[in-house]
């Protein structure tokens, strides 16, 4: 059994730290870190290949329709959209 605490350790306030340290290891657990990990990273992954993949099939249209988005910033952005759900995979899995 743990031993009760005073009425004097009572009175004190807790540690901010402390608490929030023991609530973190409550919510957030190993197979949800994993899960959240997997899901973003997966969710890059695909926009990377369908939107590269659309990309590849309009490839003509686009460039014919003159549009001030050339193919070169269509692909940065799908580029940069899913680097960063690929990152925030890896910042959910590691943080």
């Amino acid at each position: 059994m743990s031993k009760q605490p005073t009425l004097s350790e009572l009175s004190k306030p807790a540690d901010v730290r402390t608490v929030l340290a023991q609530q973190e290891k409550d919510f957030d657990c190993t197979p949800c870190r994993l899960m959240g990990s997997a899901a973003f990273t997966g969710l890059g992954i695909y926009s990377y290949a369908s939107g590269m993949s659309q990309l590849r099939q309009r490839e003509i249209e686009i460039l014919k329709s003159g549009s001030r988005f050339s193919l070169g910033a269509r692909k940065a952005s799908i580029y940069a959209l899913s680097a960063s759900l690929v990152g925030l995979g890896v910042y959910r899995l590691t943080n």
